[in-house]
């Protein structure tokens, strides 16, 4: 039994001093593995650029038609006739609708009437219309006048001479003066005619215009909007008949906040998009300004219009405007590959002498792959990361690979 034991102890022995320095050999690896420095990250680089960019404000704005008009009728009367509908183009001139003519027409006969018979009254010629200096009344009150005028001037010296009796010279006196009264009358008559044949000249000239205001013509190029009325609908004088929309060219009208008054001027370049047109953008130049600002929404509106011609685009449509205070401004960029952005946190890296140098960011203004850089942070020439980025820390040893 002793020897037993003797032999158990002396195997126990053997065994811890076998663990014992099994464990030592483990911890002299890990602090030789420890001391060894870290392997560098191999990476592909790029060159900061110096580019010219566009700066803008965003602000809201609407596509307007060029021109809206409610197309009328001057006079009362039933719809005869409907040339167009909703949607149709017009052409300016074009005869749109007609009203029922046949009142018009004979106050425009009846008018006629009344000038013609003026005319007469006075031999006037209509087909010259040329005013006559006297009528054969006048003429002959003339021709009496003339003749008591003569009678006249012979009593005036035969009464000087007692040839007459002053009764007598009397009575010539006062047919002399009766004839003298009507001459005149008649020439007032002629006056008076001639005042009344132009004022049936104008009733005239204003029963044929109501005759041609019977048909309604369209006073531009346009798409009808609305038509308000149906053929055979009794209308009064004005009533609307038509809403017609000159939808080209197009007017851009929007609206700027008070701080951005400076960069809105005459000239100026609107960038805009619609959602009638994804992915699309168009342009177009200021050309009008409003001499002030809105006082109770500081808004200053300003208007672009469109020239060339584009079907996406509708009056109307609610449009997300890009207004370029500075076509060329210049920034030093870097390729998008070389920020790298996680938990709101955007980095890139430069390479220093074989190290990674660490630069933060506070948002990505990107635009044709190429990240915009705050002021003061690199120069342009500057060497980025672009590849490995989320492996790199702050003073991470790297090497450069082509």
């Amino acid at each position: 039994m002793a020897i037993h034991k003797s032999y158990f102890a002396l195997s126990g022995l053997l065994a811890g001093a076998l663990v014992l320095g099994g464990c030592g050999g483990r911890k002299e690896t890990t602090a030789k593995a420890a001391s060894r420095p870290a392997a560098p990250i191999a990476v592909r680089t790029a060159v900061a650029q110096e580019r010219t960019v566009e700066r803008a404000i965003m602000v809201t704005g609407s596509l307007l038609p060029d021109d809206t008009t409610t197309v009328s009728c001057e006079v009362p009367g039933r719809v005869a006739k409907l040339h167009f509908d909703f949607g149709q183009p017009v052409r300016k001139g074009q005869l749109m609708a007609e009203l029922d003519r046949q009142e018009l027409t004979l106050q425009l006969e009846r008018a006629r009437g009344a000038l013609d018979q003026a005319m007469a009254r006075v031999g006037m010629d209509r087909e010259t219309m040329k005013e006559p200096d006297s009528t054969p009344m006048i003429r002959q009150a003339r021709a009496q006048m003339e003749d008591a005028l003569s009678k006249y001037e012979n009593a005036k010296k035969l009464v000087k001479t007692g040839d007459i009796a002053q009764e007598r010279f009397n009575e010539i006196e006062k047919m002399y003066l009766a004839r003298k009264a009507a001459y005149d009358a008649t020439l007032d008559d002629l006056r008076t005619q001639l005042a009344l044949i132009r004022s049936l000249r104008a009733e005239v000239a204003l029963a044929e215009k109501r005759v041609r205001d019977a048909s309604i013509i369209a006073p531009f190029d346009g798409i009808v909007q609305v038509r308000h009325v149906a053929e055979g609908q009794y209308v009064r004088d004005n009533a609307p008949i038509y809403t017609l929309v000159r939808a080209w060219p197009l007017r851009l009208r929007v609206e700027i906040p008070e701080s951005a008054v400076s960069h809105a001027r005459a000239g100026a370049t609107l960038v805009f998009t619609t959602s009638a047109a994804p992915g699309a953008e168009f342009r177009a130049a200021i050309q009008r300004l409003n001499p002030s600002l809105d006082p109770r929404s500081r808004i200053l509106v300003a208007e672009a219009r469109i020239e060339a011609r584009d079907e996406r685009l509708k009056p109307g449509a609610f449009v997300q405007v890009r207004l370029v205070t500075d076509p060329a401004f210049r920034v030093v960029s870097i390729p998008r590959a070389a920020v790298y952005s996680v938990a709101g946190l955007n980095k890139f890296f430069t390479v220093e002498k074989g190290r990674a140098v660490e630069h933060r960011i506070p948002e990505i203004l990107a635009s044709d792959g190429f990240v915009e850089i705050p002021p003061g942070i690199i120069e342009p020439g500057a060497v980025v990361a672009i590849s490995s980025v989320p492996m790199l820390s702050d003073g991470s040893a790297v090497t450069v690979r082509q």
